[in-house]
């Protein structure tokens, strides 16, 4: 909503920019899955190494 309210607010102000924003989002929108891909894998790799090297732990924790 807060981001509707803002391009509501840049569309009074200066209605040829916000056009160009509208434009352009869903261009730099395609551009950045790679990014958050890349982040949902290395996010993936992180959580697994803790995952090793907090297993001892909980396995003593277990018995």
């Amino acid at each position: 909503m807060v981001k509707f309210l803002l391009f509501c607010i840049l569309l009074v102000l200066c209605w040829p920019l916000a056009l160009l924003a509208l434009l352009l989002y869903p261009l730099v929108w395609l551009a950045l899955i790679p990014f958050r891909l890349v982040g949902i894998a290395v996010g993936g790799v992180l959580e697994l190494v803790g995952a090793l090297f907090t297993l001892p732990a909980r396995a003593l924790r277990a018995i």
